[in-house]
């Protein structure tokens, strides 16, 4: 038995087959996720106790796994089902579920062969709907891009991303945007945006970021509200000459950014069209929960 912090330690975990609590969830020492980092990811938001962009949620996982030649040792029927389980025993409504998914137990080695994986899961409560975060907008700082050149792999090697998220807290900001040759990739842990004369602009797909589901949704329903849409790298000189800028991820749908390394955004003040896609991405939302 150990102690979690920041967490409720009598919380339910699946773990390899079991769902436990917390507090009692364990993996051998030599997990070479524990060890190297030999892992993939993913997490979903949860509202009204379903688990929303399901679709999406498994198309990513599934190319990030075959990445490196990982295969998921479940069917989708019966890896929803534990995933609905942490929910359910976690009473979570509005939220995140997380999963991850390691190589399993085996001898120190850089290079992998078959073993068998080891598979975790478990749901927080969090925020969505009324985060204040999407009203009052946030600061951002640019930093160096350091991660590795394969980002759209969605890894449980986050270290780079660690760094980077701590810089930005110590600099009093929210969240950062990664900057490589002169240009952003994309955030800590979320995608960048930015809006210039009606126009939404966000990088390219490519090995340089993650294929953001909610970059995805947000650039299908764009042309809903008007905006025009360009995929292309932009500068942070293009940042603080925005109209607006925002970033999106998981539990976040879209929060505004007010002010980027110092200098204000559109004044400081919140554009027309950040509010915009955050209602019509909780519209989406919501439809997928049986709310509307």
């Amino acid at each position: 038995m150990f102690e979690i912090a920041n967490m409720n330690n009598d919380d339910f975990v699946y773990i390899n087959g079991e769902i436990v609590r917390a507090k009692d969830a364990a993996i051998s020492p030599f997990d070479r996720g524990f060890m190297l980092g030999d892992g993939i990811y993913e997490a979903a938001p949860v509202v009204n106790g379903k688990i929303c962009d399901k679709a999406d949620f498994w198309e990513r996982f599934e190319n990030s796994v075959a990445q490196i030649e990982l295969k998921i040792p479940y069917t989708h029927e019966e890896y929803e089902a534990f995933l609905n389980e942490v929910i359910a025993k976690n009473a979570v409504k509005e939220g995140v579920v997380y999963t991850q998914i390691t190589r399993g137990a085996a001898f120190r080695d850089f290079d992998y062969t078959n073993t068998k994986p080891t598979v975790f899961a478990y749901a927080f409560s969090k925020v969505i709907f009324d985060n204040p975060l999407g009203t009052k907008g946030i600061e951002i700082v640019s930093l160096p891009e350091i991660r590795w050149h394969r980002r759209d792999i969605k890894s449980i090697s986050l270290l780079a991303q660690c760094i980077s998220k701590h810089l930005a807290h110590k600099a009093g900001a929210f969240e950062c945007f990664l900057v490589e040759d002169g240009l952003v990739t994309e955030c800590s842990s979320s995608s960048a945006f930015i809006i210039k004369d009606g126009v939404l602009i966000t990088r390219p797909l490519s090995h340089d970021i993650l294929p953001g589901i909610r970059r995805k949704v947000i650039l299908g329903f764009a042309g809903e509200l008007g905006l025009k849409v360009e995929q292309r790298a932009f500068s942070m000189e293009e940042v603080y000459g925005a109209d607006e800028v925002f970033i999106s991820a998981a539990s976040l749908m879209a929060i505004p950014v007010i002010k980027a390394d110092g200098k204000p955004i559109n004044g400081g003040k919140i554009g027309k069209f950040t509010p915009l896609i955050r209602e019509r991405y909780a519209k989406h939302l919501k439809e997928q929960a049986g709310l509307l």
